[in-house]
């Protein structure tokens, strides 16, 4: 019996809300119990957004994630206002391209990936959520090719389907990062 609690943070337009969806999408095809709470600013784009996302054996009691095992951080006031707040023992993914600090505690396992950049060199605009939430599955031991494929097929709408072949792609990235 286990359960994981991602927080994923950034701005507005960077495909937190996306991210999320897809951790969530993923258990559930995993057959997992599950909760997904995003929030965002009221700003469209650049503003702050974040996406609470509970995945686990048993029922979820509270979609609240105060203390994450895992932090994904898009930003670098995403990584300032969360850091703390993740469990001794748990995981910090940062996007390097857009934070240039390292993670200060030493009691987390930090991994720091130039996910903007990456995104840009490789074609895959618009997709360095993935890359990072690739990294978050190979280090949690989750990343299967059958469920990621299927958890796709089910937050890509039919409308955006010509991009669920660069989501998969992105990644694989960052799972080889």
């Amino acid at each position: 019996m286990s359960t994981t609690s991602y927080l994923l943070s950034g701005f507005g337009g960077q495909g937190i809300l996306f991210a999320g969806k897809f951790l969530a999408y993923k258990g559930l095809v995993e057959d997992k119990q599950l909760s997904w709470l995003p929030s965002y600013g009221p700003e469209m784009r650049g503003g702050t957004a974040s996406c609470s996302v509970i995945v686990g054996d048993e029922p979820v009691g509270s979609p609240i994630v105060s203390a994450p095992d895992v932090l994904v951080a898009m930003n670098l006031p995403s990584l300032d206002r969360y850091e703390a707040a993740v469990v001794p023992g748990g995981m910090i993914v940062a996007d390097a391209t857009l934070i240039e600090r390292k993670v200060t505690r030493t009691d987390v396992r930090a991994f720091y990936l130039p996910a903007t950049r990456l995104a840009g060199e490789k074609g895959l605009d618009g997709l360095a959520n993935m890359i990072l939430i690739g990294k978050v599955l190979k280090e949690c031991g989750g990343f299967c090719r059958e469920t990621a494929e299927a958890a796709l097929h089910k937050v890509i709408s039919a409308r955006h389907a010509d991009k669920l072949q660069a989501n998969f792609e992105a990644l694989r990235l960052g799972a080889s990062l």
